[in-house]
């Protein structure tokens, strides 16, 4: 499987937000629990040289990893020339951008701007059995337009198609449980795609096809779920990618909960501990607020020269 991170060239204006710290220790509270921790550093940023003339106004975005319930997030170094200056932009509510500013870097100067990041990434367990008929489907007139937009279409998650709203008029829908329902439609996918790499196609032609790579039986198993009024996101870690479904507790809480839709059977809980990405399937990067795209590409801009650029994001221990 892979993520596709392209370099678009644009000229663009940023905004700066607040840096990554932890926020998150215990899980989500009546909703999934935390199992074993890794913990992990990763080094992200952008290194650039001018070549052919000197090169003006150039600014990179990278993704870096942030808080989740079950991660933990911390700048432990950093590596930045003098010609460069770092902020950091949100993005959708589920990701988050370095944005490396350049003014003037003259011909064959390199600059960096590379941070280290410290991970402490849980694993999430299931619910027992005698919990998961606390979970019901959400109220739609009550949901948080956060969580609303999960419920959509995103690209290559083509939920109002037809074949996609007739399963989801078919699957679990005589299940008493919410749970279960879901778990039906989970089970549904992994039945009917065999796992096999290959392009990049989407829901609707993994199901034509009978077969997709993790990206599409996720977007598969989404696309189902929304069609059926249940919030459905994609998670990004490194090489990988996986769902995760949104249900209710009685009180009217929400809580996320993850599912392997490739790979080892895991519904409720996943053993992953690679460093969380994103979350989400359908960003409006700072650099193109016009195109939405299923993860936010690396990206530089920049006027003169040739800036030469090297995108990092690579394990520095743990």
């Amino acid at each position: 499987m892979r993520i596709r991170l392209s370099v678009i060239v644009m000229i663009v204006a940023v905004v700066c937000v607040s840096s990554a710290r932890a926020q998150f220790k215990e899980g989500d509270p009546g909703g999934a629990k935390l199992g074993e921790a890794r913990v992990q550093q990763i080094r992200s940023g952008v290194i650039v040289r001018a070549v052919g003339g000197d090169c003006r106004g150039i600014v990179g975005y990278t993704v870096v990893p942030i808080e989740w319930p079950e991660q933990e997030v911390e700048i432990v170094e950093e590596e930045i020339s003098p010609e460069a200056k770092v902020d950091y932009v949100q993005v959708d509510d589920g990701a988050k951008m370095m944005v490396v500013r350049i003014p003037h870097l003259r011909s064959g100067v390199e600059a960096k701007a590379l941070v280290t990041f410290e991970i402490r990434r849980s694993t999430i367990l299931p619910p027992e059995e005698e919990e998961i008929d606390g979970y019901v489907l959400p109220d739609l007139k009550k949901l948080d337009r956060k969580v609303r937009v999960y419920l959509g279409t995103s690209p290559k998650i083509e939920s109002t198609d037809r074949k996609i709203r007739e399963l989801a008029r078919e699957i679990g829908v005589d299940e008493k449980l919410a749970w279960h329902r879901v778990e039906a439609i989970y089970d549904w996918v992994r039945e009917n795609v065999e796992y096999k790499n290959g392009p990049l196609k989407g829901a609707v032609a993994a199901l034509k096809d009978g077969w997709g790579d993790c990206e599409e039986l996720t977007s598969l198993f989404i696309a189902i779920c929304r069609a059926s009024s249940i919030p459905a996101r994609t998670v990004w870690v490194e090489g990988h990618c996986y769902p995760e479904f949104y249900l209710e507790d009685k009180q009217g809480n929400g809580h996320w909960f993850p599912c392997q839709a490739a790979g080892s059977r895991a519904f409720g809980g996943i053993p992953e501990t690679r460093p969380v990405l994103s979350k989400g399937d359908n960003f409006r990067p700072p650099y193109n607020r016009r195109k939405n795209q299923r993860y936010p590409a690396d990206n530089l801009t920049g006027t003169g020269g040739r800036p030469q650029v090297r995108f990092v994001r690579e394990k520095t221990g743990g």
